[in-house]
């Protein structure tokens, strides 16, 4: 199933006016630089302290981002009721695309405000005790909210759970929103809960409205996530497709988390995801805006060049962390070399 990238929404619309967008870089990381404290709901300083998250946004498009996430991953009930405030999710994620909102608006360049919908932190039925009705019912609320604040679109992201990704899609549909998914596949390269990259195209097949985009977010390091866009990309060559991974790899230094990607490595990251198939290009974790400064010059210099195999992306990037998600008939072609140092 194919989608094309020539709907009536502003995402669709960028695209088609610029070929490959930007978009931004690490929430969570960089909010923690600002003083975040760890266990802290990020999406409670959407109210409490709205000039950091300005400011966030604000230095990503400076950088060059065409995207910015609003601050509301977290924001479902099921997620802020850790916080006790399940009861301010319409208030929270409007304000979160309120902030990202007003930052657009300002630029003299079309900024996309993405709606941020992250994962609830439940099982669904059979495996914990979150019903399909339920989950669709906590995502309407959450995009409710970041309608409500004016996002252009719900940005469904980090997600494992093929349910999931579809009571997300079926919530958005509900509000009248484009969406686009993505899925984290860190675990042997696929989701924790087994989907296959190849396969995050038909995961919403049964929903009325299609996504405009679909994709890989987070994982494990660079060079695993531009396997897992090959998967994507090759299983629908005519798919608008969003890479937007690790800053490298993540290393414990004491009690600080650090990202072992530096700015010439992302700036390789973005040129090899352009030939291998991405139209929208992001960071995720680690990834400052000195990072999205060089994968802005990367893509707007970008020659294009062949699309890359496992091993070009190992030359360039570094070893991959998991092998592979597939183990089976292409296994021959592309294991052994990246399993060195798994």
């Amino acid at each position: 199933m194919s989608h094309s990238p020539n709907a009536d929404n502003p995402l669709s619309r960028l695209i088609a006016q610029k070929g490959v967008l930007l978009a931004d870089g690490a929430t969570g990381t960089n909010l923690f630089a600002m003083g975040l404290e760890s266990g802290e709901a990020p999406e409670l300083w959407n109210a409490d302290q709205p000039e950091k998250i300005v400011k966030l946004h604000q230095d990503f498009v400076d950088a060059g981002s065409d995207i910015i996430l609003t601050n509301s991953f977290g924001g479902t009930r099921h997620r802020l009721k850790l916080h006790n405030a399940e009861n301010r999710v319409f208030e929270l994620n409007k304000k979160a695309a309120e902030i990202a909102r007003g930052v657009a608006d300002k630029c003299d360049r079309p900024i996309i405000v993405a709606g941020s919908v992250g994962p609830t932190g439940e099982l669904l039925v059979p495996l914990g005790a979150l019903t399909y009705e339920g989950a669709v019912a906590a995502f309407t609320e959450q995009i409710e909210g970041l309608k409500a604040g004016g996002a252009d679109i719900a940005w469904i992201e980090t997600m494992s759970a093929p349910d999931e990704i579809r009571a997300a899609a079926e919530a958005a549909t509900a509000c009248d929103m484009p969406f686009t998914y993505t899925g984290s596949f860190d675990t042997a390269g696929k989701s924790m809960m087994g989907l296959h990259p190849k396969d995050i195209h038909g995961v919403t097949a049964d929903i009325a409205q299609p996504p405009v985009a679909v994709g890989a977010n987070c994982g494990v390091g660079a060079s695993d996530i531009l396997a897992s866009l090959l998967d994507i990309s090759g299983a629908d060559p005519n798919s608008t497709v969003i890479v937007k991974g690790n800053c490298g790899i993540p290393e414990f230094r004491g009690s600080e988390i650090h990202y072992s990607g530096t700015p010439p490595l992302m700036a390789e990251y973005a040129r090899l995801a352009i030939d291998a198939g991405a139209t929208i290009i992001g960071g995720c974790c680690g990834t400052s805006c000195d990072h999205l400064r060089a994968m802005r010059e990367a893509i707007d210099t970008h020659q294009a060049a062949s699309r890359p195999s496992i091993e070009d992306i190992i030359e360039k990037i570094g070893p991959m962390r998991n092998k592979t998600a597939d183990s089976g008939s292409d296994a021959p072609r592309r294991e052994r070399r990246s399993r060195r140092r798994a």
